[in-house]
């Protein structure tokens, strides 16, 4: 739900912005590691048995480098890991929150932050996290409190993110500088990890927040298919696979697009996992990111969908696909599927690029060809930023 509010984000030009920084440090830990989200304890410590590490500190960093000089800003952190750190890495001078935290943090440690920053009187709350961390500022915010996410996650389902930290910080910028933002009421949403972990996907509905209304820069609401695309995906299945190359690893990602060219491939996939397939064998099923290194040394494909209404590409529910293994397998082996319709959501916007790595991201922007049906394919628009749908 997107419904515009009355009036900009009250901000006086001339007055310092306060503005709250917010990390949850775990958040986006089980992306890496294969395990579909982070909350729980038991998905934290696995996760990091895996390797996986949470880039949320480092993405919140590279949202505040975009006010490095900027001087009609203060800014109130959350203490050491939950935001501190991000505001020292970015060289930015921030007044943090007289909090002890433990070394393992929750959701009540994100609640205790966000109230104590509105205690502080922050105009604008800055955090980075998942569904399950806007969930948590939810709880504790007033009705109509301005605050921008900084996309952190898993698979983010909710309105209240920036397309990526970069974009946070853009639009930190303008508004920082002065000019009237409008604002906009947008969805939080999140799933049943338990259920997402096996292969279904359920969503609930929890509030709105007041997000900044620029969708250059915020993220729309994950929005499912209301046409039978099952058809769709058959003949998007059986063009790729007659043009399947033999030697070539195939890494198949997440989606039903793509779940139907691992069924054409003649096996069982994983809905929301990435498998790996060459020469008619199924070599692997629901890797993570670093058992995806073990099959770059020779030559890879990935295969990855978009998800409609947001189109992003890279960075929602699939991080297996890390800019390093993205990197390694080559921009001009990854192929895009999905369909007419799904785009069509899009409403001209372009295809978008979040992978956590700036430079990547725009090697990887421009025109790109899309497989949408059977020998059928159009060139569409890659983005690392989201462009206002031209005047009709």
């Amino acid at each position: 739900m997107r419904s515009d509010v009355e009036g900009p984000i009250p901000f006086a030009i001339g007055e310092p912005l306060i503005l709250g920084v917010l990390v949850n440090p775990i958040a986006g830990i089980g992306g890496p590691a294969g395990l579909k989200g982070s909350d729980g304890v038991d998905v934290q410590n696995e996760s990091m048995r895996r390797g996986a590490v949470s880039r949320a500190s480092h993405r919140m960093r590279d949202a505040l480098r975009h006010l490095a000089g900027a001087e009609n800003v203060r800014i109130i952190s959350g203490p050491g890991p939950m935001g501190m750190v991000s505001c020292d890495d970015a060289g930015i001078d921030a007044r943090s929150l007289d909090l002890t935290i433990d070394d393992e943090t929750g959701p009540e440690d994100t609640r205790r932050v966000a109230r104590r920053l509105l205690e502080a009187h922050v105009d604008l709350l800055l955090f980075a996290g998942g569904d399950g961390t806007a969930r948590d500022v939810l709880d504790v915010i007033p009705t109509g409190f301005p605050v921008i996410g900084i996309p952190a996650g898993v698979k983010m389902h909710s309105g209240v993110f920036a397309i990526s930290p970069n974009a946070a910080g853009e639009l930190l910028g303008t508004i920082v500088s002065g000019q009237a933002v409008s604002v906009t009421e947008a969805e939080v949403r999140d799933i049943d990890e338990d259920s997402f972990r096996s292969g279904e996907v359920k969503t609930r509905f929890y509030g709105v927040m007041s997000v900044p209304d620029d969708l250059r820069y915020v993220q729309q609401v994950k929005t499912g298919g209301r046409e039978d695309d099952a058809l769709v995906a058959i003949e998007i299945a059986a063009s790729f696979v007659e043009s399947l190359e033999a030697d070539v690893t195939y890494l198949l990602g997440s989606g039903s697009t793509v779940l139907a060219i691992k069924g054409a491939l003649g096996f069982h996939g994983t809905l929301l996992g990435v498998d790996v397939f060459r020469n008619g064998n199924v070599l692997a099923m629901d890797v993570s990111e670093p058992e995806l290194a073990s099959f770059l040394l020779k030559p890879c494909a990935i295969v990855v969908s978009f998800i409609g209404g947001q189109g992003h590409v890279f960075g929602r529910g699939n991080q297996q696909f890390s800019a390093e293994v993205i990197d390694a397998v080559g921009l001009e082996n990854i192929h895009i599927v999905g369909s007419k319709r799904k785009l069509a959501t899009l409403d001209r916007r372009p295809l978008l690029i979040d992978t956590g790595d700036v430079s990547l991201d725009r090697r990887l922007s421009g025109l790109r060809q899309i497989i949408t049906g059977y020998e059928d394919a159009v060139f569409y628009r890659v983005s690392d930023r989201v462009a206002v749908a031209p005047e009709r």
